[in-house]
């Protein structure tokens, strides 16, 4: 129930509404895509690239220490009711955006990041408690379907109200967009109140000592020191990290592209969303099929290549259903991408190693800080060139150099494999 309630945030804030909201509002406040930020003059979409940059630089930072908190202390519960909380009346925060308060936007959605990410990592660390290893891979799933399910209603419901402003009596769709950031908090709020009702916690006693609180850093640090004799792995996660700056870029721009790059108005925008959420259940299932067929690696470079043509077909996309089309391509890939880089990481793991938090912690980092890297250098190349499309093109060259980083390894096929 708790994906039920802040997945919502995940695609009515970080991936649709917002975004499309975010572009307009700000051009009709500073007649253009130049806004003030603190005194400084920046892109709008820039600017948000750069605020979502630096909340994930933000959780990537902390987010050794959470883990280590979570693993050890029965105060789980409690830090996940904070970010929580954070993150949800950050989104009712947006409410009060209207354009020329851009730094009140950019700040709320900072902290809505940080919330949402944040809280992940205790709702995460429930799951060992909760049930039995043979039931994870079904609880994960029910919950990955639920907050598909409530998000996508949440959604529609504020697409068909944006839609129809003459229902409230109003002539435009600012007011009604913003009642959807409202909506989205409220909504997070409300429903999270089951899980932390009837949520239950075993008791251990914990010891906030300096080295327990610096143990999580150990950890990411032991880990990064062994990958030094452990080539395979070492690859892999390069070639991760720059794969996933293409992947998490995509997912958060995606709107923010159709809404300046091509003026497609919000509902046609949200519709894309739509229609990449669906699509990506459908590429999970079926890469995942492709990789028992052939293997882990023949499956990840098919779709590296697809998202190297993806990256290209964004540079020449001037009309809505070729945008459509694009939509549609990015959604098979992308969920397909997700699940299996995670699965393949499992495998080649090291078998020896009683260290399996710490490794996917590692993991987790790591697509963190591809995250900042790729937001970061996407806001900077529109900055600098003034164009979305130009930062779509060194997506491209970050989805390359992943192939390259994966070509050079050897992973094993899911049929018959050893453990490295």
């Amino acid at each position: 129930m708790y994906d039920w309630a802040n997945s919502v945030y995940a695609i009515v804030i970080k991936s649709s509404i917002f975004p499309v909201f975010y572009n307009t509002a700000t051009q009709n406040a500073f007649n253009g895509d130049i806004v003030d930020f603190f005194g400084f003059e920046l892109v709008n979409t820039a600017l948000y690239s750069f605020a979502i940059s630096f909340s994930f630089l933000v959780v990537a930072l902390v987010s050794p220490l959470l883990s280590g908190i979570a693993d050890y202390s029965s105060s789980k519960k409690t830090f996940m009711k904070i970010f929580t909380y954070l993150g949800a009346f950050s989104c009712i925060g947006l409410f009060f955006f209207t354009g020329e308060n851009v730094e009140w936007a950019i700040i709320c959605s900072i902290l809505a990041s940080i919330g949402y990410s944040g809280s992940l990592v205790f709702y995460n660390s429930f799951l060992p408690i909760i049930a039995t290893p043979d039931r994870h891979d079904i609880i994960s799933a029910k919950g990955f379907s639920l907050g598909y399910v409530g998000s996508i209603i949440l959604l529609i419901i504020n697409l068909i109200c944006i839609s129809n402003p003459q229902w409230f009596g109003l002539e435009s769709t600012g007011l009604i967009a913003r009642f959807s950031f409202l909506t989205v908090g409220l909504w997070w709020i409300i429903f999270a109140q089951i899980t932390f009702k009837v949520l239950k916690e075993p008791k251990t006693a914990i010891n906030y000592s300096k080295s327990l609180v610096a143990s999580g850093y150990k950890e990411i640090l032991k880990v990064f020191q062994e990958l030094r004799s452990q080539l395979i792995l070492k690859y892999f996660l390069t070639s991760f990290f720059f794969y996933s700056m293409g992947v998490q870029t995509v997912m958060y721009m995606a709107a923010s592209f159709g809404s300046k790059e091509l003026n497609l108005p919000g509902d046609k925008l949200i519709f894309t969303i739509i229609i990449i959420n669906a699509v990506a259940i459908i590429g999970s299932y079926a890469f995942a099929y492709v990789s028992k067929r052939k293997t882990n690696k023949f499956a990840l470079l098919i779709m590296l290549a697809i998202w190297v043509g993806i990256c290209i077909y964004a540079y020449f996309v001037y009309t809505d259903y070729q945008f459509y089309v694009l939509a549609f391509i990015v959604g098979l890939v992308m969920g397909g991408i997700q699940s299996l880089s995670r699965s393949t990481y499992s495998k080649i793991m090291p078998q020896q190693s009683n260290d399996e938090a710490s490794y996917f912690s590692f993991y987790d980092v790591t697509e963190k800080l591809a995250v900042v890297v790729g937001t970061f250098s996407y806001g900077f190349i529109e900055q600098w060139t003034g164009s979305m499309r130009n930062s779509t093109i060194a997506l491209g060259l970050f989805f390359a150099v992943g192939i390259g980083f994966l070509l050079m390894i050897r992973i094993p096929s899911a049929l018959n494999y050893k453990r490295f």
